[in-house]
């Protein structure tokens, strides 16, 4: 098995974090994104959509997307377990797993790239261009302080955001407040509770991937 990575890409760090916590050993492809390396055709060969971060398997099959790696790995290596071991923490887990990604990664890609020089004509991640939106930067940077207020009163009263223990949904709300925080939008000194969950998570030797 291999693992297509990029080192200062958010998307992948996910599924880096996934893989530590695990205690996986997987060898590692780092793909030169500035470089365009994703968009040529060998790249391409593993993953049409051009994006990382890839997961390839020892009989060629060729997996995307964060949360999928992660679901990959979840059944091959059960121990410890960051999906749910029950049908009911499953479901919570998923549900917050999705509700950070879209309130807080997607949001926070709808900033960057739609505002951001260097992505001129690469609004969205992919094998196709698209132009920039200024106006879904603006809209990117008002859902993440909805996300903040939101997460604060969950972590108000649950120490991890699904629960009890640390989840795959930790690893995905942890890189998306990382991610935006590059992009200058911080903790509120507000929202204390959000800071309390994010500097224990982010002492994880884990979460030094």
């Amino acid at each position: 098995m291999k693992f297509y990575d990029m080192a200062l890409a958010p998307s992948p760090r996910r599924v880096r974090m996934f893989i530590a916590e695990k205690g996986i050993d997987i060898p590692v492809v780092q793909v030169d994104l500035r470089g365009g390396e994703h968009l040529r055709p060998e790249f391409a060969k593993l993953n049409p959509w051009c994006t990382v971060p890839v997961l390839e398997l020892d009989d060629g099959t060729c997996i995307s997307e964060a949360i999928a790696c992660c679901r990959y790995l979840e059944a091959a290596f059960p121990e410890p377990p960051l999906m749910g071991a029950t049908p009911v923490e499953q479901g919570v887990i998923a549900m917050w797993e999705h509700r950070v990604e879209w309130d807080g990664f997607i949001a926070g890609a709808e900033m960057l790239r739609n505002s951001a020089e260097r992505l001129k004509g690469r609004a969205l991640t992919g094998a196709e261009s698209f132009e920039q939106i200024p106006e879904l930067a603006e809209r990117g940077r008002k859902r993440i302080a909805v996300l903040y207020e939101m997460l604060d009163k969950r972590f108000g009263e649950s120490e991890y955001l699904a629960g009890d223990s640390f989840t795959v949904a930790d690893i995905t709300a942890l890189i998306a407040i990382d991610f935006v925080r590059r992009q200058k939008l911080e903790i509120p000194e507000e929202r204390p509770h959000v800071q309390r969950w994010h500097d224990a998570i982010s002492a994880r030797p884990s979460a030094q991937l």
